[in-house]
């Protein structure tokens, strides 16, 4: 069938949010990576072309096809991981037109994807986690409460960035086991994490002196009401706004450029294993559907590794 992209992307784009329940962020890259086979496939002289008017047939896309689209990317200095990316959500796609009728064959089923080159992920020391979280005050911040409390709880309970901004107040629970957060994360699943006593003083004094000042400057009040974290304007902050405010943190304390919020997280889970977590346990706190992605932590911490041999095995002395 030979329609206009833009009538391929709207029903593959109903079909992530309705059937796939996947996040406003998560669509957005997958209807990208189909946009962008698109966009190739039409040259630069139809690129600018309104999508309405430029049409596909998903039957013609050949494997020579997406094997010079592929080549296409790493001559433009793609990273692989990213290559690999892309060509993970074209498979998405037309599985998609597979299902519906639209598509004999799946093309991306004869493509291979990009070994991916895996690196060790970074992480921060204690020290390194101290200095970034006092770098609010430090650095004379407009709100520095409300950045300490986002640092603060992005590191205490190993959140996504993404997972941070849709923290309501109504998430942050309490029991007689301690305080936690309800988190939503990927495909809308929730999860329990259990969050610290210093991180939750500082959501603490975040909420009852800054966060009434940042509410006051909203024009739209019902969406403060549920937002824990709020931007300059007094809405919901955003993912975009909350890097730049971890990176900049991390500039005012004086660490590598390399840091984002994901360090964060990866320091969190590297603690935790050098402190004797099991990676099962780590996996849960985390939120990772497979146990395989919490793995790349056991190769984290050499040093945690020799002290558990030491430790454990018999003749190790």
């Amino acid at each position: 069938m030979i329609a206009s992209q833009a009538h391929w992307a709207t029903h593959f784009d109903a079909y992530l949010r309705l059937e796939r329940n996947l996040s406003p962020h998560s669509r957005r890259a997958y209807l990208g990576d189909v946009r962008a086979l698109f966009d190739f496939l039409d040259g630069p002289e139809r690129a600018e072309f309104d999508p309405l008017e430029r049409r596909f047939d998903p039957n013609s896309l050949t494997r020579l096809q997406l094997r010079a689209y592929l080549a296409h990317l790493k001559r433009g200095g793609m990273a692989r991981s990213s290559t690999q990316r892309r060509l993970a959500g074209l498979r998405t796609f037309y599985r998609f037109l597979h299902r519906e009728g639209h598509v004999d064959k799946d093309p991306t089923r004869e493509v291979r994807s990009p070994a991916p080159r895996r690196g060790l992920p970074r992480f921060l020391r204690l020290a390194e986690v101290r200095r970034l979280l006092e770098a609010p005050h430090a650095a004379h911040h407009s709100y520095p409460l409300r950045d300490e409390a986002i640092l603060g709880t992005l590191y205490g309970a190993g959140l996504r960035i993404s997972e941070l901004v849709r923290l309501d107040h109504s998430h942050v629970e309490s029991s007689g086991l301690g305080a936690c957060l309800r988190v939503v994360g990927k495909g809308d699943k929730t999860r329990l994490a259990p969050l610290g006593a210093r991180a939750l003083e500082r959501i603490e004094r975040y909420r009852e002196q800054e966060r009434p000042l940042l509410a006051a400057r909203a024009k739209r009040r019902p969406a403060t009401r549920v937002a824990l974290f709020l931007n300059c304007q007094g809405q919901r902050l955003g993912v975009r706004g909350a890097r730049a405010l971890v990176e900049r943190s991390a500039l005012d304390a004086g660490l590598p450029n390399w840091v984002t919020p994901h360090t964060l997280r990866h320091s969190f889970a590297t603690q935790l294993l050098e402190n004797g977590a099991d990676l099962r346990a780590i996996q849960e706190l985390l939120g990772h559907a497979s146990l395989a992605t919490t793995q790349i932590y056991a190769h984290v911490s050499p040093a945690h590794l020799i002290d558990v041999y030491r430790q454990a095995h018999p003749r190790s002395s």
